[in-house]
């Protein structure tokens, strides 16, 4: 059985034989890649690298879109005993030289002009660097193309038969595998050294308690430089499913329907995207339409609340259950493709609302927890314990506790090496033994972990309450009028939120009521739109505590950007910067009340 992914990659390619390993678009169609392709081209581009002179322990960066050529090239680092360093495509020059000086990279990966330009803007800066390879058919100056490393490794693969799969076999499991750059919520990125054996604990295990089979079809379209789908991807490699790479994310409802997958591992706002949709399709139906959803909606629901307890469906149950699904639930689920056994979410809270929801119309979503550095999964639901509103169970094999003010703490072969060139923030994660999240939760009653929110982001109000506000954040994304919302009120009397209209909704409204504006900015001033979404967000958020009711809303022009900082490439708010930016409109929030009880 394998311990290190070179392992993985040799015992794939043997025992799981198959003509579409791997499916990319190609002029209008997906292509498949077979497993005897696949196997030969990470063999000859690992051989490759060999000849230009790279070897064990170097640092290898690929900063690209997901395709097969992104898998190939990572398993060819392992192979070789390189270490991959992943860059998210969505982060500027400056945050890619970082990453790349900081790693002491000696190779570049690209994927296509656009990002060659970021890293021929700082191409001066990188003295470490040896070597640029680009997926592009035609090369820069400078660069060389993956095509031509391969060839370079397929002579030198039938000059020293045998060479690839020493090497590989040479690779132990406490070698170090991938340095992942975080995403840096609050500060510097820090560089996470995860070793084979921290991603081997992680798959062996997720295939102990998932049914992931050879038999499966998946879609990949979140980020391969996110941990979890890199994870997910060894996985399916692991257990020889098939993986078809969506063009974009832009492109995946399209592409669900041509792939037709049987999994798929996402973030919450690509659900809580399809639940809006779903929502406004309903709510702008006819009246019967819209008798006849609420109806299937609740049948769904105590279907799947007696489903979930165990406990007898009656018949009468199941024959309205059947006609929900004829008349409702089906028409949604052909729109994943019609096969979808379940969907994985992780990298944020997902609401519970979204979960049983999309669990009422028959899919299920196993929402997990974990961090870049556990390599990463801490947590999940699985079919056996499924609970919605929880992280699930800890996986088999690691120890989990919550310390007394309330932090994750977690410990297991899971755990990373530490951080790279970070010596004292190293010892800092690892205080006591245990490796501390950042994030708070608890367990219930049964035993499934409960996330509250981030550490750092807790709101201790100027009374002394203290509010988690993701969960409120999340309920507020629920709503199909809002499209994204940012809690505040640290150290402050009460809470307020920023939030983003969803502005196709908003301005549909905006015309059927006669309301005028020449833009967004004009119509967020309106009076009459901000009381409206002020209504809309009381209706979301009915069970607040009187202390977490956001007295104060301010709407915002635009969604928040990667590009200008506000938010992590995994779609994770940063509150300090949003704080900075939006000083002067927060300030206002507080003045403008603090005015009004004046009155």
């Amino acid at each position: 059985m394998a311990e290190t992914l070179a392992q993985v990659l040799l015992e794939t390619v043997k025992n799981y034989p198959r003509p579409d390993l791997m499916l990319v678009k190609k002029d209008g169609r997906y292509i498949p890649i077979s497993t005897d392709e696949f196997g030969r081209r990470v063999k000859n581009f690992c051989l490759g690298l060999r000849e230009l002179g790279l070897g064990k322990g170097d640092k290898i960066i690929i900063l690209s879109e997901n395709r097969p050529e992104w898998v190939m090239a990572d398993l060819a680092h392992m192979c070789l005993g390189a270490i991959t360093v992943p860059i998210y495509t969505s982060l500027v020059p400056e945050q890619i030289r970082y990453i790349i000086d900081d790693s002491d990279a000696k190779a570049v990966i690209v994927s296509n002009q656009e990002q060659w330009q970021k890293v021929e803007a700082v191409k001066s800066d990188l003295a470490k660097v040896r070597q640029f390879i680009t997926f592009m058919d035609k090369t820069p100056a400078g660069t060389l193309t993956f095509a031509e490393v391969e060839h370079l490794g397929e002579k030198l693969a039938a000059r020293a038969p045998g060479l690839f799969e020493k090497l590989a076999l040479e690779i132990k499991p406490d070698d170090e595998a991938s340095l992942i750059y975080t995403s840096g919520t609050t500060g510097v990125p820090k560089g996470v050294v995860l070793t084979h054996s921290n991603f081997l604990s992680n798959i062996k295990t997720a295939c102990q308690i998932i049914d992931f089979s050879y038999k499966d079809t998946v879609l990949s379209f979140l980020p391969l430089s996110h941990v979890l789908e890199r994870m997910v991807t060894f996985t399916y490699l692991y257990v020889g499913a098939s993986i078809g790479y969506a063009e974009s994310v832009e492109t995946v409802a399209e592409n669900l329907l041509e792939i037709r997958p049987n999994i798929m591992v996402s973030v919450p706002r690509v659900f809580e995207k399809i639940y809006a949709r779903v929502m406004d399709t309903v709510l702008s139906g006819s009246a019967l339409k819209k008798k006849i959803f609420f109806w299937a909606l609740k049948v769904g629901r105590e279907y799947g609340r007696r489903k979930l307890l165990s406990e007898p469906i009656p018949a009468g149950l199941q024959k309205k259950r059947n006609l929900a699904h004829k008349l409702v639930f089906s028409k949604i689920i052909e729109k994943t493709g019609g096969r979808v056994r379940f969907f994985v979410s992780g990298g944020a809270p997902l609401a519970k609302d979204i979960a049983e929801f999309f669990y009422a119309l028959g899919i299920v979503i196993l929402e997990g927890y974990g961090l870049t550095e556990t390599s990463p999964v801490i947590s999940v639901n699985t079919f056996d314990n499924l609970r919605f509103g929880t992280v699930g169970k800890p996986i088999p094999g690691i120890e989990v506790k919550i310390a007394p003010d309330g932090e994750i703490l977690t410990r297991g072969p899971h755990i990373m090496k530490g951080y790279y060139k970070k010596e004292a923030e190293t010892r800092e994660a690892f205080e006591g033994g245990w490796f501390h999240t950042g994030d708070i939760g608890c367990f219930d009653e049964d035993g499934f972990l409960v996330i509250t929110d981030r550490k750092k982001d807790i709101i201790v109000t100027a009374g002394g309450k203290n509010i988690a506000p993701q969960p409120i954040e999340n309920t507020l994304k629920t709503n199909p009028y809002i499209s994204n919302a940012v809690v505040l009120g640290d150290r402050r009397r009460f809470v307020c939120a920023l939030v983003v209209p969803n502005f196709d909704k908003l301005e549909e409204y905006a015309r059927y009521n006669r309301i005028p504006f020449k833009d967004r900015a004009e119509l967020v001033r309106n009076e009459q739109v901000v009381n409206f979404i002020r209504a809309e967000v009381d209706r979301a958020t009915p069970g607040l505590a009187s202390y977490e009711k956001l007295k104060r809303i301010a709407l915002l022009d635009r969604d928040f950007e990667i590009e200008k900082g506000e938010i992590t490439p995994t779609l994770k708010v940063k509150r300090n910067i949003i704080e900075q930016k939006y000083k002067d409109l927060i300030d206002a929030l507080y003045e403008e009340e603090r005015n009004n009880s004046k009155i």
